[in-house]
């Protein structure tokens, strides 16, 4: 391995729970949280920047992924149609205070649902992110400069254009998760926020997000609402036959439940799919004994 990459400590931070939990909505408020950490004042001037003149330290959209701009290196989250920061909703008249921790957001191509440009709460909320097989192609994909040293060009002094702090999302699809957590953490000095199913949808490990507690600096266990009763729901149940792991789905598929109604909703799932099995048997006896 490398010598040390950096002087400086990185941190660990792991978000767990079933569907429905709000995981991404935590992931997204805990990476604006550690971006905010050093802010560097207000900007009210008018900028100019590629033709369009702006009037806020939120960060725009010009076709580079999540990748810090040239000039907005602040909030880092795309400016709607309305003129408002998407994730603290500050308007683009007035001005806020930049961070100058500099934000990328990751989640697996598995994903699709929502393109894979973007990650997409349940709420709506939507964020630029880069979709990727695996992890290990991260600094690749974004480049060495990028990840590992601080620019000499920076129209606002004192901000640079290195990747600090690193958000996951649906972290169970990674393989090289532990790896690149430990690597990021330990060597390059990053804040990396985990967020993924801590179990899937028998109560079995999911992936590599368990792995990764002992490398933590926290663990937040989220809850959410059973869809049933209403109570605190701990556990994902699929409300499909298909017994496969991996089988990407929204509300069409998962519902979040109570202990109660996760063990009855399996029995009804496991009692539907051996009639199903039952009725593939009798139709192919049917199909064998046509003349």
């Amino acid at each position: 391995m490398e010598a040390l990459r950096s002087t400086r400590g990185g941190e660990v931070h792991v978000i767990v729970g079933p569907m429905f939990a709000g995981k991404t909505t935590a992931l997204l408020r805990r990476v604006q949280s550690e971006s905010d950490n050093g802010r560097s004042g207000f900007w009210r001037d008018e900028l100019a920047f590629r033709g369009k003149k702006i009037r806020s330290l939120c960060w725009i959209d010009v076709g580079e992924g999540v990748l810090v701009t040239e000039i907005l290196d602040f909030c880092r989250f795309k400016i709607d149609s309305s003129s408002s920061c998407v994730l603290c909703r500050s308007s683009v008249n007035t001005g806020v205070f930049g961070p100058k921790r500099n934000v990328a957001i990751i989640k697996s191509d598995k994903d699709s649902r929502y393109g894979l440009d973007s990650i997409v709460t349940h709420d709506g909320a939507k964020l630029p992110c880069w979709a990727l097989p695996d992890l290990s192609s991260f600094r690749q994909k974004i480049g060495k400069d990028a990840y590992n040293k601080f620019s000499k060009i920076s129209i606002v002094p004192g901000l640079s254009k290195q990747i600090d702090v690193i958000g996951i999302d649906e972290a169970q699809f990674f393989e090289d998760l532990y790896d690149f957590c430990c690597n990021a953490a330990d060597y390059d000095g990053k804040t990396v926020i985990v967020a993924g199913l801590d179990g899937d949808y028998l109560r079995r490990r999911f992936g590599s997000v368990l792995d990764i507690i002992p490398l933590a600096d926290s663990v937040t266990k989220l809850t959410a609402r059973c869809e049933i009763c209403g109570k605190r729901a701990l556990f994902t149940l699929r409300k499909t036959t298909e017994t496969k792991t991996e089988l990407i789905g929204g509300a069409d598929v998962y519902m979040p439940v109570c202990r109660q109604h996760y063990v009855n909703g399996q029995v009804a799932v496991e009692a539907a799919r051996t009639v199903l099995e039952s009725k593939k048997v009798e139709r192919n006896i049917c199909i064998e004994a046509a003349p």
